[in-house]
């Protein structure tokens, strides 16, 4: 059985997952913001981080990447389409606002940028990695299917959907990766968002105004 803490970080309360297992080792999904708020709970736990996973890499999702990755000494796992974003403030949106510093991350190993779907396996974890484009063109979502829920990033939200209007944005492909990718899973998957609070495929079939045509 794996324990998913969720901590909401930052200016824009976006949701970091920390993931781990009997063993204290963990994950971390979406690092974005108060890298010593993350690094002192998974010391005060006497977790074991193994990596750094992105949905994507829009700037509330990555400010605290590199004091995280540095610290622990993690490598950093995001989608070959939005590798460039990091270290781009234009691309990660946080050039936009002139209330925001600039926010650059170093770019991952070669290893680590992930190109396909596919199966991942790192210590004792197993989930899959799979592309849900729409709200940015690199969305990925990490579903841990044998555990019963999935960390989707800002691609569906409780009652709502990621918004496209972000460069790369595209709301009819991020209603198909919604369809194709988060519906179909077991109805009663956790589906944890990259802001707000967890839901289900069924609930969002049942209540979401954006999915009334499917």
């Amino acid at each position: 059985m794996l324990n998913v803490r969720a901590y909401s970080l930052g200016p824009i309360q976006t949701n970091c997952y920390i993931v781990s297992n009997k063993n204290k080792d963990c994950l971390i999904f979406d690092p974005g913001e108060e890298a010593g708020r993350i690094i002192k709970e998974i010391r005060s736990k006497g977790l074991k981080p193994l990596a750094i996973f992105l949905t994507h890499a829009h700037f509330d999702h990555i400010g605290a990447v590199d004091a995280v990755r540095e610290t622990f000494e993690l490598p950093l796992y995001i989608h070959e389409k939005e590798v460039s974003w990091l270290s781009d403030p234009y691309k990660n949106g946080s050039g936009k606002y002139a209330e925001l510093p600039n926010y650059a991350v170093k770019e991952p190993e070669e290893a680590h940028i992930i190109r396909k779907e596919q199966v991942i396996e790192l210590g004792d974890f197993k989930f899959s990695a799979v592309f849900t484009p729409g709200h940015s063109p690199g969305s990925i979502s990490f579903i841990f299917e044998e555990d019963g829920f999935a960390i989707v990033g800002d691609t569906l939200f409780e009652r709502s959907i990621g918004r496209t209007d972000l460069p790369g944005g595209s709301e009819k492909l991020l209603l198909q990766s919604i369809h194709d990718k988060l519906l179909s899973l077991p109805e009663d998957t956790i589906i944890y968002p990259g802001h707000g609070s967890y839901t289900t495929p069924a609930t969002e079939m049942d209540t979401n105004p954006f999915l009334n045509g499917f």
